[in-house]
């Protein structure tokens, strides 16, 4: 599974240049999003280094929230996440985290109640964003104001 990573981290990087490729992940079999979505700005493909699981959950939380879910921020590579002030230790570098966009308070409440209905249990509420993970390596079962 290694060898594998590297190898799609590899071609990655050759395509990094590439200004449009239609990318699809048919093991994951998403409904409501292209795994495009997930890009890191400066890197073109990084979607494909989100956590498969995770992915999966937004999109059967976007399912159950009838409501567009649009990702501010997904997969971030370091450099990205030094430019926009994130954290030594985002869990965007890992693929396990999102940023998404609401408008209002009742589309705010529709995508926090689905994303706990998936079991993703890390949120962080802005006034225009709200941030979602599953890093199990930091507390689970919290919710935290920016």
């Amino acid at each position: 599974m290694k060898k594998v990573l590297k190898c799609v981290e590899n071609l990655l990087k050759k395509l990094k240049g590439a200004k449009y490729i239609n990318y699809t992940i048919s093991s994951l079999d998403l409904t409501y999003f292209k795994i495009s979505e997930f890009d890191s700005p400066d890197e073109v493909g990084s979607g494909y280094l989100m956590n498969k699981d995770f992915v999966r959950r937004l999109d059967t939380a976007r399912g159950i929230a009838g409501i567009p879910f649009k990702i501010n921020s997904g997969y971030r590579t370091a450099e990205h996440n030094t430019k926009v002030g994130g954290r030594i230790g985002s869990s965007h570098k890992k693929g396990l985290a999102v940023d998404i966009a609401y408008k209002g308070s009742r589309e705010r409440f529709i995508i926090i109640k689905a994303l706990m209905e998936v079991g993703i249990d890390r949120l962080g509420i802005g006034k225009t964003f709200i941030h979602a993970d599953v890093d199990k390596v930091k507390d689970e079962d919290v919710i935290w104001l920016y």
